[in-house]
């Protein structure tokens, strides 16, 4: 009688092989995308009057100068409050946060249409806006404290101002 030879070679299973690929194309995206420019921008507050402006009388005698008169730039309509949707959401463990913050934007005149719980990865507190609303949003921004405002991404509505917390406002 003849012995059968049990030698061979085993095929990895079909789950296997796509788990490694998913991995390289991991590794793939991860190289491809780690020097990309972050989306988000820092709202910062500026000065009324420019550093370096002397504040005493000028000194001598003022010499004529011809100055070319300019047309003043027109100023961008200013923000109603009162006309603006904001939805606050609480992306923090703190209990009643999006509530509380949602007052507090009530008191100053927005007009805040709900609050609720946020679920996702936020980096940090921030006001999301659609582009028709980006002057609106900072001016948000700087009543409330906040120092980020970024443009406005799906699932967020675009005719209103989403305010994600992170922690409480100062």
């Amino acid at each position: 009688m003849r012995t059968r030879n049990q030698r061979g070679v085993a095929m990895p299973s079909p789950v296997v092989m796509l788990s490694v690929i998913a991995v390289a194309m991991a590794g793939i995206a991860f190289v491809a995308t780690r020097g990309a420019e972050p989306t988000e921008r820092e709202v910062t507050t500026v000065s009324d009057t420019p550093t370096g402006t002397p504040t005493g009388t000028p000194t001598g005698t003022p010499s004529p100068t011809f100055t070319p008169s300019k047309d003043p730039k027109p100023q961008p309509p200013k923000v109603q409050r009162g006309k603006v949707y904001v939805e606050v959401y609480n992306n923090s463990g703190i209990t009643g946060l999006a509530g509380q913050v949602g007052e507090r934007a009530t008191g100053i005149g927005w007009q805040v249409v709900g609050s609720d719980n946020w679920y996702g990865t936020i980096p940090a507190t921030t006001v999301y806006y659609p582009a028709k609303l980006k002057a609106a949003a900072k001016q948000l921004a700087l009543d409330l404290g906040i120092k980020r405002t970024a443009p406005a991404v799906d699932p967020m509505r675009l005719d209103r101002l989403t305010v994600i917390l992170t922690g409480p406002l100062s």
